[in-house]
């Protein structure tokens, strides 16, 4: 016989397709058989045609092609004998669903095949019917099979009820057509039947609101009995499962009972005395004993329960965190993090063992238990579970420390009352897991630190500390560099010391080894690094008799092959040669960081922006109010069209343009006070801002000094973005980006020029006994709203002025350029003069007078000069 003939048995086909050794020969052995197959069907061969189906349904199981055959389907389903409708009922389900249009031709057949008087042929139509039942065959059989749940077969029933579940999913309308057939089905006798009714009651509640009314009034009192019946009943080896009586039927009874209590109390009162019964006498040393507890445990979370019940519970779920199955210990760990929402304090007393579970060796355990403990953590107990838990950070496994380190983190930022209990514990973390703690953690670490003033010192010392002995933990160095940087005087005179601290010596040699340290160590970052710079600039002010060892250690970096690095090394080293007079006030202290603008940043509650509004006190991170900030006084008076008074000093009119608080209380408005340089947010630059990247056309050179050989960009601060700015290309001022020239400045001007011939009167804008400042206006042809301004400065002292510099800064509605001065150095008695041209563009020309703040710094007999004023007596019709 042709091994590839219709006429071959299935067995024959899959010895030849088990023998191939490739693919490819696998492939030229199904083809061949489908060949013969197609052939066969053509010859319409009905003898070997629930063969061809029998080999057609292998075939599909492998994955190739069948759909040639699906009609064979339903000439076998037709046929008279039961053998040739089994495979025909077997290839329907195998080879077609519900999708195929061809589903609509074997209806018929269904039909004619549930009232067939052989009960076995009728279990095979339902069965069909249960697997590929579509939405129109549901409504065209439904009586059929809803007739079938009385008949007299048990088997026939419990395919009916099953299949009635089918009907019902697909045609949710139906459901009223079930309800009582399926009640019925709750008092039968057989197992089989019964399971499957309860199962069928289940799901008629869900979609039928209907059915869930009906069967809390007229069916909860017979499926307690039942339950009742089958928790007392004596053995029985027919449905015994490891000593309990069929553990399934408990099951299915456990799961309807709770679709039927869930939001009913009287139905729930009903059932809780079955439900302590099988809480108390199910035997848990069984896996089948512990899934009917399980599913006990889950009913009494979901009814209406006075709470006695749901201790129960709980104590149940933590007998399971005892069992040696992972399986069990995590189901009960899902449940009991559902259960902390009902009853915390009882999931409580299970602490202990809950922690234990976060020491579990198995991932999925730990990783658990560790939600659920943080779900349980509170004002009583935080103390103690941030002291386990940090104890076991030190031993747990890599992989597990990121999550441990993040829930860490976030217990102690949100129930710390005391901030040297926060900082002390944070220390702890990143000494121990620094390098899974996320930048967020350690910027509000650094915040807390700012505002906690009376601890400064404490800190430091507890960094320094820690520093030594983790220098591995790169977060702990980024927090412990920065704090140095900005506290390293109180870590060399052990300023604020506290009686729970040990008594530690660090010289100031020490403070700039630790610094040399993070910015040498391969294994730092570039924001390490750039931090560690940073903190080296603020220290040689800090330790002036070792400037010059920090000068080398920053110098190291100018060739670095990191432009970030190159950049900053640069510009500082350049800000220690040339400007040492603006040093100090450079790396001065930063202001006190606002603890709930940052936490309505990281919520993402709050703009950028910062806040100046005024309001009631609020209560900030740690437990530490903090009291409204008083309304900054406005002295430029940006809304209104009044020419403002003089304000009492440069700081608060800086803060006005910055629209930032520094100080704690405003000024009061008054006559001109000498500045205080050290607090001027000008110079204030490392404190309230990041360099940005060059821009076109812009050297360090240009900008501070024109004898200076290191060309490198200089830093443009996001705090000074407000103010206007100044062009530091003096061959190119017009396409130059704007940048305010903090340092130096000079260059030509324009000439003047005039609009329709109309001429504006010169200002003297300050005057001294030693200095004279005048501006001279003009008009740009064609442009109204922009002033050029000359200013001329002449010396009318005896004294030559060196290292001239003129700054000036304007409200928001200004727009302000100035082109480098003619000169830094002014001639004595008159003799000379420095000119500077600024443009002024007004957005409310017309509505609002130009007003502008100026600011004069020059060196005489090696004294340095500041001089500052603002000009309110521009000419209107400017």
């Amino acid at each position: 016989m042709n091994p590839f003939s219709s006429g071959t048995c299935l067995r024959d086909m899959i010895r030849a397709i088990r023998a191939c050794k490739t693919a490819a020969e696998e492939r030229a052995v199904v083809r061949k058989e489908c060949a013969a197959i197609r052939a066969s069907i053509n010859e319409d061969d009905q003898d070997y045609r629930h063969r061809n189906l029998a080999k057609l349904m292998f075939i599909q199981m492998l994955g190739y092609p069948t759909h040639f055959g699906q009609m064979e389907c339903l000439k076998l389903i037709a046929s008279a004998g039961f053998p040739e409708k089994r495979i025909g009922y077997l290839g329907l389900m195998l080879l077609l669903d519900e999708r195929q249009e061809v589903l609509m031709l074997v209806t018929n057949s269904l039909k004619q095949d549930l009232n067939h008087s052989n009960q076995y042929i009728v279990g095979l139509a339902l069965c069909a019917l249960g697997n590929i039942c579509s939405a129109e065959m549901a409504r065209d059989l439904a009586p059929e099979v809803e007739r079938l749940l009385q008949f007299r077969d048990p088997n026939i029933r419990k395919k009916a009820a099953l299949c009635s579940i089918r009907i019902i999913k697909k045609v949710p309308a139906l459901a009223e057509n079930f309800i009582n057939c399926a009640a019925s089905l709750l008092k039968e006798k057989h197992h089989g039947v019964l399971i499957t009714g309860v199962q069928l009651c289940a799901d008629l509640c869900k979609v039928s609101s209907e059915a869930l009314e009906y069967f809390r009034k007229k069916c909860t009192e017979g499926l307690v009995r039942t339950l009742r019946d089958i928790v007392n009943s004596p053995y029985s080896p027919e449905y015994d499962i490891s000593g309990i009586t069929d553990p399934y039927l408990h099951i299915r009874l456990l799961k309807l009972l709770r679709i039927l209590g869930q939001g009913d109390a009287d139905a729930s009162d009903r059932m809780t005395d079955i439900l302590a019964q099988v809480a108390t006498k199910t035997e848990s040393n069984k896996n089948a004993g512990n899934a009917i507890l399980y599913e006990c445990v889950e009913t009494i979370m979901s009814i209406e329960d006075d709470g006695g019940l749901r201790v129960l519970a709980i104590n149940i779920l933590g007998k399971f965190l005892s069992n040696r199955d992972n399986n069990i210990r995590y189901v009960a760990l899902n449940m009991l993090m559902r259960a902390t929402t009902l009853d915390a304090q009882a999931v409580q007393r299970h602490r202990a063992t809950i922690l234990d579970c976060v020491k579990d060796s198995d991932a999925s355990i730990r990783k658990r238990a560790l939600d659920l403990l943080y779900l349980l953590v509170n004002d009583n107990n935080v103390k103690h579970l941030i002291k386990e838990l940090i104890e076991y950070l030190e031993v747990s496994d890599q992989e597990f420390k990121g999550d441990l380190t993040a829930k860490i983190c976030s217990l102690v930022e949100k129930f710390s009352s005391e901030k040297i209990w926060y900082i002390d514990q944070m220390l702890k973390v990143l000494s121990e897991a620094g390098n899974f703690v996320k930048d967020e953690v350690w910027h509000a670490l650094i915040v807390v630190i700012s505002n906690a003033s009376d601890l400064h010192g404490y800190t430091i010392r507890a960094l320094y500390r820690a520093f030594l002995t983790s220098t591995e933990q790169e977060t702990l160095v980024r927090v412990a560099v920065w704090c140095i940087g900005e506290y390293g005087d109180m870590l060399v005179n052990n300023v604020g010391m506290l009686d729970i601290e040990d008594p530690i010596t660090v010289t100031e040699c020490d403070a700039v080894d630790a610094v040399e340290v993070a910015i040498k160590r391969h294994t730092s970052d570039l924001t390490t690094k750039a931090m560690a710079l940073i903190a080296l600039l603020k220290l040689s002010s800090r330790f002036p008799s070792y400037s010059e060892r920090i000068k080398g250690i920053i110098v190291q970096n100018k060739g670095n092959v990191v432009l970030e690095l190159q950049q900053r090394s640069i510009e500082f080293n350049h800000i220690l040669q040339k400007h040492p007079k603006f040093r100090s006030a450079l790396v001065e202290r930063m202001p006190v960081l606002d603890e709930a603008t940052f936490s309505g940043r990281r919520a993402g509650s709050l703009p950028t922006a910062i806040s100046t509004s005024s309001g009631a006190p609020s209560n900030h991170p740690n437990g530490i109010a903090k009291p409204a900030t008083a309304p900054i006084p406005d002295f430029l008076d940006l809304s209104s069209d009044d020419v403002p008074a003089p304000s009492s000093s440069g700081g608060d009119f800086l803060q006005d343009l910055l629209g930032v608080d520094l100080s704690p209380t405003p000024a009061p408005s008054g006559a001109d006070m000498p500045p205080k340089a050290s607090t001027d947010v000008l110079l204030d630059l490392l404190s309230i801002g990041m360099p940005l990247p060059v821009q076109t056309g812009l050297s360090a050179s240009d900008i501070l000094s024109s004898s200076q050989d290191d060309k490198a960009p200089f830093v443009n601060f996001n705090g000074l973005a407000s103010l206007s700015s100044l062009s530091a290309n003096a061959t190119s001022p017009a396409n130059a980006a704007p940048m305010m020239d903090l340092l130096d400045g000079r260059g030509p001007g324009p000439q003047k020029s005039e609009e329709n011939g109309q001429a504006y009167p010169s200002l003297v804008a300050y005057e001294s006994s030693s200095l004279r400042v005048m501006f001279n206006f003009s008009k740009q042809r064609g442009s109204p709203q922009t002033t050029l301004i000359q200013a001329t400065f002449t010396n009318l002292s005896s004294n030559v002025y060196n290292d001239f510099l003129f700054q000036a800064a304007v409200p928001k509605f200004l727009q302000l350029h100035l082109d480098p001065a003619s000169s830094n150095t002014l001639p004595a008695s008159g003799d000379g003069s420095i000119t500077q041209n600024l443009k002024v563009t007004n957005s409310q020309h017309g509505k609002k007078s130009l007003v502008m703040r100026v600011r004069i710094a020059y060196k005489t007999n090696n004294k340095d000069v500041l001089e500052e004023r603002q000009i309110n007596n521009f000419p209107q019709n400017l």
